[in-house]
């Protein structure tokens, strides 16, 4: 039975086409219009395609050039920025220093005005109290050679109100009273 079924079968193949397989009419009219498709696609649809590309193409690459360019600007003003930066940190470090500068010559001129200052206050205080000194000398001379004079009318008997008497025996009494104080040394009156 199965030998028969095969024959059968191998007989019907035969007499009928296969269905899978078009007619020869079709394939050479399909053949046809696939060539009529082909030949109008890659004659006007084609390079329509290829001219969008190349446009975009254009457009990627412009765009591309267009970046690197930006990119380069970017990077100078980066730089720029930098050396400005650089700049100016040096110039406040300049400007820092001349301050620093400034203010120790302004201190150094301060300090130098008041060391003068002090010289001159401390020469003017010299100067007064030598004033002060003199004057109560003078004063002390008239008091002691009145006191003196009296006291060695007293003690002499005699009188010694004649003012060049007077006089000389008081510059005499206070010579002697300098020359002994300039005999004693300074210590030395202190210790005993």
């Amino acid at each position: 039975m199965k030998v028969l079924n095969s024959t059968l079968f191998a007989a019907e193949d035969a007499a009928e086409p296969n269905p899978l397989l078009p007619e020869t009419y079709d394939i050479v009219w399909s053949a046809v219009i696939v060539v009529i498709i082909a030949v109008v696609f890659t004659r006007y649809v084609l390079p329509k395609f290829q001219a969008v590309l190349d446009e975009r193409s254009a457009q990627i690459e412009g765009g591309i050039k267009k970046a690197e360019q930006a990119q380069a600007q970017a990077d100078k003003a980066v730089e720029e920025q930098e050396r400005l930066l650089v700049e100016a940190r040096t110039e406040a470090a300049q400007v820092r220093e001349e301050a620093r500068a400034e203010g120790a010559a302004i201190i150094k001129e301060l300090k130098a005005k008041a060391n003068d200052e002090a010289a001159r206050i401390t020469e003017t205080a010299h100067r007064q109290i030598e004033a002060e000194r003199q004057s109560a000398s003078v004063s002390l001379r008239s008091e002691v050679g009145a006191l003196a004079t009296d006291l060695a009318s007293k003690i002499v008997g005699e009188s010694l109100e004649d003012s060049a008497r007077q006089s000389r025996v008081v510059d005499r009494f206070l010579d002697e009273l300098d020359a002994a104080e300039g005999a004693v040394p300074a210590g030395s009156s202190k210790e005993a």
